[in-house]
C-alpha cells in the first residue's frame, strides 16, 4: 500500500519540479505577497532558502492548508498556470484522503492507526528539530538555515594517506578534502555497496569531536519530516540521546523510548511496531553511554514492550535481539568504534570528515545574514593558514564566527582585534572540555597525559600512534582520550591494525606546547619526555625544521599572562612563567644572528617572518619590545604576505623602538588572495552590494597604521617593486605627516601615479615630515608629476637625498625640479637622474642650479642623451664659486673627447670635486690626454675616476703613468684591461711603484690588480652597474 500524502509532502514535491529560474522567480515573487493580512515572511529569510526551507517557511507563517493556497496564488501570478492547477488537484486529492480516513470503520482506523498517526509525528519533529540553540548564546536559529553538508566516506584510508592528510594545511588540506568530495550523501547511507547483496541495517556514523555527528542526525529527521529523505523507506525514525540515557535509572522499554518521541503518550506505538522494517533508530553519542554492554545474549530481550533496565534495552536493539528488521544509525567517536562494533551484527562503518572548502564557505555565508560580513570573515580566516585548516571541524567554524560576528557587532577592525591562533585552539579546547562530566583535577591529569603524548611525536616525528604508546603515556580508557584522539584502523597483511592520531597535525603541535608551559607533576605514574624546551627552541633555530613551527608559535602564544591566568582558572593548572624568559633569550639569539647575514635566502627571510608571528601570538607589548630591540634589520623582500602576514608584520613593526630597518622589496600584501576571492562567496545579486559596503583599504594599509603608532621608531622601509599603486598613496601619506623618527622610504618600480605622486607630496611638504632620503625610481613617474615634486623640493627641510631615474620626466619635467633647487630653502645634497630621458636642452638650467645652490653634494646623470653641447653647459655651472659639487656621474651621456677640454679645466680648478664617472663615453684617447691635464693640477682634488669603456688604447698608458705618479690626491682608477695591453700594463705598473704614487686601487675590468691590495672583495666596485659589458642597456637595471 502506498504511503498518503501530506499538503506538506505534495508543496515539496512541486517546489522541487520547478525549474531554477522559475523557483527563484517565485522566492522573490514571495517576499513581496500579502496574504490576508499576514505578517511577509522577511526578504532576508529567503534569500538562500532552497525548496524545503521555503516549504518550511510557508508553514510557519501561514498555517500547512493555508500555505498550499498562498503557493498556488504566487504559481498563477508568475503564469505557471499549469503548476498552479497540479498542485490544486493534488491539494483536493489529499483532502479527500484525509475526509475518507475520518469516516472509515473503527476496524479499519486500527489497522492504519500507525500511518495515520504519521503526519502528526512528522509534524512534531519539524517542529522539535528544525530549530536549534546556539552553544553558550541561547539564541535559537533554524537547523535548514545552519546546516552544511559534511563530507561522509565509506571506504578505508591507508595509512600513508591519513599521514598526509594529518600533516596537510591550509590550501593543500582544502584539496584533500576536495579529492573526497564525491562523499556519500544522506539519502545513500543504507545503499548497497560492491557486491553485497544483503540491505544494509546498521550504519556507524564515527567522527571527531565537534565534527558534526549530532548535527547530521538531527537533518535526517527534519528532512525525513519534511518529506525530502526516506519518503517510502521509513514510516517512522526515533532518535535516541545517549547522554539522556545515562540519567535514566528506572527500567524502560523500546516502547517506551519510542514514546519519548512522541508529542503524546498515548501514540500508537504498538501499530508502529507492526512494521520493524519501516522504522529506523538513530543512537546519538554512543561514546558517552556509561554501560559495558557485556551481556550475555541470553539475559537480552526480544519483545520491544517489556520493560528492562536502559543498558539491557539498549543492548537488545543494537545486536538485533529486538526488532531484527529495523534499522539502526548510531554515531560514536572513532575510539568507542572497537566497543562498538562488538555489540553490532554486520555493520558498516562510515567516517564524517568534516568541510570540504566549499563547504566551509558555505557554512559562513548561512552563519552571518549580512553577506557583506560572510566574505569579510571567510576573506580574514582563508589569510590565516591554520585557522583555515582548522575550519574542516565544524566546532571550530562556528567558534570563528561567533567570535568575529562579535567583534563586528561592536564595531572592531577584525585585523586588529581578532583572537590568535593560540586563543582559537584554547577555545576549541575549552568548548570540548564543557560538557567534560569529570572534575578539575582529573581533567588536569588527563590532559597531562594527553599533552605527554603530543610532544613525545612531535620531538620523534611522529603522527600515528599504537595502543601503546597509549599506554605508556597513561592514556589507556581515559576519557579525555575520546575527546581529543580519532581512531584509524587499517589493513595489515590479512589482520588489522587500530591506530591513534589527534584529527590534525596541529592540534598535536598545540598539546605538545602545552606540555612545556604545564608544571611538571611529579605524581604522575605516565612516562613523559624530559621537559627541555630549549632543546626544541635550538633545534628549530639551527635547522629552521618545520616540523617545529606551530609547536614554537604556540609556545609563544600559551604565556601571555592574561591567557595562563585563563587556563590556571578554567582547568586547574598550573603554568610555568619561567619559560618565557627562556624564549625572550633564544629569540634574541636567532634575531641577532638572522640579522647579521649578508645573504638571506627565501628561507631565511620566511624564518624571520615566523618569528615576527611568535612575538605577534604572545600579544604582550613589553615583551615585544625588548624582543624587537634585537631585530635591527628586518629583511622580508620577495614574500607574498597574506593578510595575516600582514597583521602580524604591522603589530610587531608599531614596537619598534631602536631605529630598525625594514626592507620589503618585490613583496605583496595579499593582492593574489583578494583577486582569487573576489566574489567567490556571495551571490551574483548582492556581490555589487557587497563590494560597495565593503571597506577599502589600500594593500600596506596596516603597515601604515602601525607606522603612525607614537612608539614606532624605525628608520628606513623599502617598498621597491611591490605592486602599489595610488591607492597606497593616502595611506603613506598619513605615516610621513605622524611618524619623525622614519628617514628612508624607497618606492622605487611602483605604479603610483601623478594622483599618487600628489598625495604622497602632501605628506611630504607636512611640518612633522622628518623623511631624508626618498627613492622613486621607475617609468611611472612623468613631466605632469614633476610640479608636486617641485614644490617639496621647495618647502621640505629634511630631504637630503632624491632618486628619480628611470621616470619619464624629460626636460621640461626637470626644469620645474632644478627651479625649486634654487630656492634658499631646498636642503637637498644628492639627486640621481639615471636614464630620465634628458638632453642637452636642461642642461643651461641645470648649469644655472650648479651656480646657486650650495647643498648640492652628489650629481648622477648617467645614461642621458647629454652630448658634448650638454656637457658643455654643465661645466660653465660646475666652474662657479657657488657649486659645491662632489661626485658626478656623466657615464653613458654620448659625449666624446670634444668635451674633455672643459671637464680638464674643472679638475683643475675645483676644490670640492673628489669623484668622477665618465664610463662609456666615447672619449679616445686624445680625450684622455686633455683629461689628465686637469688631473696632473696641482689644485686638483679628484680621489676617484672611472673611465670603463672609454674607447682607450694602450698609447694612453705615457700620460696615465705621469697622472698617478704627479697627482697626489687620487686613490681609485678603474680602466677597460684592453686599454692597457702588455706594453701599456708594462708602463703603468712602473709609474705604481713610484714613491710619490698615491693610488690606492687599480681595477681593470672591476678587479683590484693592486699588490698591496689587502681587502680585494670589500669596498665600492666602481663598475658594478655596468657588468664590465660595453653594451650596457640600462633598461636592464629597472
Amino acid at each position: 500500500m502506498s504511503e498518503e500524502k501530506t499538503l506538506t509532502d505534495i508543496l515539496v514535491q512541486e517546489l522541487e519540479d520547478l525549474e531554477k529560474k522559475d523557483f527563484k522567480r517565485f522566492r522573490h515573487k514571495l517576499c513581496d505577497f500579502n496574504y490576508e493580512g499576514k505578517r511577509k515572511i522577511p526578504r532576508g529569510r529567503l534569500e538562500n532558502a532552497d525548496e524545503m526551507d521555503v516549504t518550511s517557511l510557508l508553514i510557519e507563517f501561514y498555517g500547512e492548508d493555508n500555505a498550499v493556497n498562498v503557493a498556488i496564488d504566487i504559481l498563477n501570478k508568475i503564469d505557471l498556470k499549469n503548476s498552479a492547477t497540479k498542485l490544486q488537484e493534488e491539494k483536493e486529492t489529499v483532502l479527500i484522503q484525509r475526509k475518507t480516513t475520518r469516516t472509515q470503520s473503527v476496524g479499519t482506523l486500527s489497522y492504519k492507526a500507525a500511518q495515520d498517526y504519521r503526519p502528526k509525528y512528522k509534524e512534531y519533529i519539524r517542529e522539535k528539530y528544525q530549530l536549534i540553540e546556539e552553544r553558550k548564546v541561547g539564541e535559537c536559529v533554524e537547523l535548514n538555515a545552519r546546516y552544511t553538508k559534511l563530507l561522509i566516506v565509506k571506504e578505508h584510508r591507508d595509512q600513508k594517506e591519513r599521514k598526509h592528510e594529518i600533516r596537510a594545511k591550509g590550501k593543500e588540506h582544502a584539496e584533500i578534502m576536495e579529492k573526497r568530495a564525491s562523499s556519500t550523501k544522506l539519502e545513500k547511507l543504507f545503499d548497497r555497496i560492491g557486491s553485497r547483496h544483503t540491505p544494509l541495517r546498521t550504519i556507524v556514523l564515527q567522527g571527531a569531536a565537534g565534527i558534526g555527528k549530532t548535527m547530521l542526525v538531527k537533518k535526517l529527521m527534519v528532512d525525513w519530516a519534511f518529506g525530502k529523505l526516506y519518503p517510502n523507506k521509513f514510516d517512522y525514525i526515533f532518535y535516541i540521546n545517549s547522554r539522556e540515557m545515562n540519567c535514566i535509572s528506572e527500567p524502560r522499554s523500546v516502547a517506551d523510548l519510542i514514546l519519548n518521541n512522541c508529542p503524546e503518550r498515548n501514540a500508537p506505538v504498538k501499530d508502529m511496531l507492526m512494521n520493524p522494517e519501516k522504522l529506523l533508530f538513530i543512537i546519538d553519542g554512543f561514546d558517552v553511554l556509561n554501560f559495558s554492554f557485556d551481556q550475555r545474549e541470553s539475559s537480552l530481550c526480544t519483545d520491544p514492550c517489556q520493560t528492562r533496565p536502559v543498558e539491557i534495552i539498549l543492548n537488545s536493539l543494537l545486536r538485533k535481539m529486538i526488532l531484527p528488521k529495523s534499522y539502526l544509525i548510531i554515531t560514536t567517536r572513532p575510539t568507542a568504534l572497537d566497543k562498538l562494533c562488538q555489540c553490532l551484527k554486520f555493520p558498516h562503518i562510515a567516517t564524517i570528515l568534516g568541510f570540504s572548502e566549499e563547504d566551509r564557505k558555505e557554512y559562513f555565508r548561512k552563519f552571518f545574514a549580512n553577506a557583506v560580513q560572510a566574505k569579510q570573515a571567510l576573506d580574514f580566516v582563508k589569510e590565516n593558514e591554520m585557522l583555515f585548516t582548522m575550519c574542516f571541524a565544524p566546532i571550530v567554524c562556528w567558534i570563528l564566527c561567533t567570535v568575529m560576528k562579535q567583534q563586528m557587532e561592536s564595531g572592531e577592525d577584525l585585523a586588529k582585534s581578532s583572537k590568535t591562533t593560540t586563543s582559537v585552539y584554547m577555545l576549541f579546547l575549552s568548548s570540548l572540555l564543557d560538557n567534560h562530566s569529570n572534575s578539575k583535577e582529573s581533567v588536569h591529569t588527563d590532559l597531562r597525559k594527553l599533552c605527554s603524548l603530543a610532544a613525545d611525536g612531535i620531538l620523534n616525528n611522529k603522527v600515528l600512534f599504537e595502543e601503546e604508546d597509549a599506554k605508556k603515556h597513561g592514556l589507556e580508557g581515559s576519557d579525555i582520550q575520546s575527546l581529543f584522539l580519532t581512531k584509524n584502523i587499517f589493513q595489515k597483511d590479512i589482520g588489522i591494525e587500530s591506530v591513534y592520531s589527534f584529527i590534525h597535525l596541529s592540534f598535536q603541535e598545540f598539546f605538545a606546547a602545552l606540555f612545556y608551559v604545564l608544571v611538571k607533576d611529579k605524581g604522575s605514574g605516565s612516562v613523559t619526555p624530559e621537559k627541555n624546551v630549549n632543546e626544541i627552541l635550538n633545534t628549530y633555530g639551527k635547522s629552521r625544521d618545520n616540523s617545529f613551527t606551530l609547536t614554537v608559535r604556540f609556545l609563544f602564544g600559551l604565556l601571555n599572562k592574561e591567557r595562563v591566568s585563563h587556563t590556571e582558572k578554567i582547568f586547574g593548572c598550573k603554568m610555568s612563567l619561567e619559560i618565557k624568559q627562556n624564549l625572550l633569550k633564544w629569540f634574541e639569539s636567532v634575531a641577532k644572528a638572522s640579522c647579521s647575514l649578508t645573504f638571506k635566502s627565501l628561507q631565511e627571510k620566511r624564518f624571520q617572518l615566523e618569528l615576527l608571528h611568535c612575538l605577534h601570538e604572545i600579544q604582550e607589548e613589553e615583551f615585544v619590545k625588548s624582543a624587537m630591540d634585537h631585530f635591527q634589520e628586518i629583511g622580508l623582500s620577495n614574500i607574498n604576505f597574506t593578510k595575516i602576514d600582514h597583521m602580524v608584520l604591522s603589530f610587531c613593526i608599531k614596537h619598534c623602538r631602536n631605529e630598525q630597518s625594514l626592507s620589503l622589496n618585490d613583496c605583496t600584501f595579499g593582492l593574489e588572495e583578494q583577486e582569487e576571492r573576489r566574489g567567490s562567496v556571495l551571490p551574483k545579486f548582492v556581490r555589487r552590494e557587497a563590494e560597495e559596503e565593503e571597506p577599502k583599504y589600500s594593500p600596506p594599509h596596516l603597515l601604515c597604521q602601525a607606522l603612525k603608532d607614537p612608539h614606532c621608531k624605525v628608520k628606513k622601509i623599502s617598498l621597491g617593486c611591490c605592486r602599489l599603486t595610488s591607492a597606497c598613496c593616502e595611506d603613506l601619506a598619513s605615516a610621513l605627516k605622524t611618524n619623525q623618527s622614519l628617514k628612508e622610504l624607497d618606492l622605487s618600480g611602483n605604479k603610483l601615479g601623478e594622483t599618487g605622486i600628489k598625495l604622497l607630496c602632501k605628506g611630504l611638504k607636512h611640518q612633522n615630515c622628518s623623511l631624508q632620503k626618498l627613492g622613486l625610481r621607475g617609468r611611472s613617474f612623468t613631466t605632469t608629476c614633476a610640479s608636486d615634486l617641485a614644490s617639496v623640493l621647495a618647502k621640505n627641510q629634511s630631504l637630503t637625498e632624491l632618486d628619480l631615474s628611470y621616470g619619464q620626466w624629460g626636460d621640461a619635467g626637470v626644469k620645474q625640479m632644478f627651479k625649486a633647487l634654487k630656492n634658499p630653502t631646498c636642503k637637498l645634497q644628492k639627486i640621481k637622474l639615471e636614464c630620465c630621458l634628458l638632453t642637452s636642452a636642461c642642461c643651461n638650467d641645470l648649469a644655472s642650479v650648479l651656480g646657486i645652490n650650495e647643498t648640492l653634494v652628489e650629481l648622477d646623470l648617467r645614461n642621458n642623451e647629454l652630448r658634448d653641447s650638454g656637457v658643455k653647459q654643465l661645466c660653465a655651472g660646475l666652474k662657479r664659486e657657488n657649486c659645491k659639487i662632489q661626485k658626478l656621474v656623466l657615464s653613458n651621456c654620448s659625449f666624446t673627447g670634444t668635451s674633455c677640454g672643459d671637464l680638464s679645466a674643472i679638475l683643475g680648478k675645483s676644490q670640492y670635486l673628489r669623484e668622477l664617472d665618465l664610463c662609456y663615453n666615447k672619449l679616445g684617447d686624445a680625450g684622455f690626454r686633455l683629461l689628465c691635464n686637469g688631473l696632473k693640477q696641482p689644485a686638483c682634488k679628484l680621489q676617484k675616476i672611472r673611465l670603463t669603456g672609454c674607447g682607450l688604447t694602450p698609447a694612453c698608458c705615457e700620460d696615465l703613468s705621469v697622472v698617478i705618479t704627479t697627482n697626489q690626491s687620487l686613490t681609485e682608477l678603474n680602466i677597460n684591461l684592453d686599454a692597457l695591453g702588455d706594453s701599456g700594463m708594462k708602463r703603468l705598473r712602473e709609474g705604481l711603484k713610484s714613491p710619490s704614487c698615491k693610488l690606492q686601487e687599480l681595477r681593470l675590468n672591476g678587479e683590484s690588480v693592486m699588490e698591496n691590495d689587502k681587502d680585494e672583495e670589500q669596498g665600492y666596485n666602481g663598475d658594478e652597474d655596468y657588468h664590465d659589458d660595453e653594451e650596457y642597456n640600462p633598461e636592464d637595471h629597472l
